[in-house]
């Protein structure tokens, strides 16, 4: 069974997703997801070329606390905000890819959840 997600598999499934877009806003490394313009997910892609990938993924900070406590590759969030976001190294080979698609539908979900209402109408209208 293979548990490593490669690029393409993620930015597929990303952009699967209602009103995602991608985005190099920092740098020509580094890949961001948005969703109406509120990132939900980024990743460097130099890291993935190494075999080092991970995501950056935002996550409740109760789920993202028991997340870390039972998977190794679930680390506070590099360059972002510990309590609510977590970095998923993809290449570990302790998460599934049935997991990191999860983690990331619930990231996609907390940034649609603190948007506005107005946001969230213009969401379910596309």
């Amino acid at each position: 069974m293979c548990f490593f997600m490669n690029l393409d598999q993620y930015r597929d499934y990303c952009l699967s997703k209602k009103a995602v877009t991608e985005h190099f806003p920092f740098d020509n490394d580094t890949l961001v997801f948005k969703v109406l313009g509120k990132m939900f997910a980024l990743a460097s892609l130099k890291q993935w070329e190494e075999g080092n990938a991970f995501i950056n993924l935002k996550c409740h900070p109760e789920y993202a606390q028991e997340l870390r406590a039972t998977y190794e590759s679930i680390q506070p969030g590099y360059h972002m905000h510990k309590q609510q976001w977590n970095s998923v190294y993809i290449h570990s080979g302790e998460l599934s890819i049935n997991l990191i698609k999860e983690l990331i539908d619930h990231s996609y979900d907390m940034v649609v959840l603190s948007m506005t209402k107005k946001m969230r109408e213009e969401l379910k209208a596309l």
